[in-house]
């Protein structure tokens, strides 16, 4: 049976599925909101299929198979936009959009610099920029709701550029009884240590169960403004890479610490050889423009 899908419907769809509210999508899509419902059961009839249900607490839904619709909808979307890239492209005229993901020390200490260098080069593309952490920008990159990431390792199951190295490092305050410490101890301070959840959770608990020590979570934040503000108040130890902690004001003193903690910052994505000709200048302007004697290991 051939089937005829409308590319209109597929949008309103995918901005439905976005928003979960039809009076939302329609004040997005500068449309009426009959348009849309009609949109919507134009395609479900098309498809033979339910894409949505309402349920009276949580409102609006996607059922099983409308979640399944809604990443192959974003695969149409980003082929779609990568023919007008490649016409363009031949045409000597880059357009289109770019979604990225990133964590926050990437947006502070990479992106400005690499945003900078490709809009001057390819005003007409438009970029998004989507912040959150490794995992939550791994999650996107599954389903296809950003073109790459740019994460913390492991990278697994994703292809990926490694842009450079990282490794952890340990914060006090300036009057702290450490102070003469060269190095701060895992095992030894292991019940007065506070983590910075960032994705790098993974290696920490590999380096402790390699050096048989106990991974206690006794005190971990969601940023590294948190972790500094606990240190501050002589909360504890702070743990931290060393990265990430370059993307803040503090005046907190630093120390290695022991065992050593490394992990590498690369860019991630389905395939390289399928992403679009803008994302694909995008990366590579990354790969030769980024400063790696900002974070790497010395």
């Amino acid at each position: 049976m051939v089937m005829n899908i409308n590319m209109n419907n597929i949008r309103i769809f995918m901005k439905v599925a976005e928003k979960m509210n039809i009076t939302e999508a329609s004040k997005e899509l500068f449309i009426s909101q009959p348009a849309v419902s009609k949109a919507v059961k134009n395609l479900e009839k098309s498809l033979n299929i339910k894409l949505f249900i309402r349920d009276k607490q949580n409102g609006l839904m996607l059922t099983e198979v409308g979640k399944e619709i809604l990443i192959l909808a974003r695969q149409m979307k980003v082929f779609e936009n990568k023919i007008y890239q490649v016409a363009d492209r031949e045409n000597k005229l880059l357009s289109g959009k770019i979604k990225v993901g990133s964590f926050p020390a990437v947006s502070t200490n990479i992106l400005p610099k690499t945003i900078a260098l490709f809009r001057s080069k390819y005003p007409l593309v438009n970029i998004e920029l989507v912040e959150g952490t490794s995992n939550q920008i791994k999650e996107w990159v599954e389903d296809r709701t950003i073109d790459m990431g740019i994460v913390a390792s492991p990278f697994d199951p994703y292809e990926f550029e490694i842009l450079n190295n990282d490794y952890m490092v340990a914060i006090i305050p300036e009057n702290d009884r450490l102070i003469q410490e060269k190095k701060i101890d895992l095992d030894k301070y292991q019940n007065e240590i506070i983590f910075c959840k960032g994705g790098h959770e993974i290696a920490i608990s590999k380096i402790f169960q390699k050096n048989n020590i106990e991974f206690k979570e006794n005190l971990t934040v969601q940023n590294a403004e948190t972790l500094i503000n606990m240190v501050k108040n002589n909360l504890g130890i702070g743990i931290i890479s060393k990265f990430t902690l370059s993307s803040v004001s503090h005046k907190l003193i630093i120390k290695d610490i022991n065992p050593r903690i490394t992990r590498d910052i690369g860019i991630i994505t389905h395939s390289f050889d399928e992403v679009t000709p803008a994302t694909k200048e995008f990366i590579n302007i990354m790969n030769r423009f980024h400063k790696p004697e900002l974070f790497s290991a010395r």
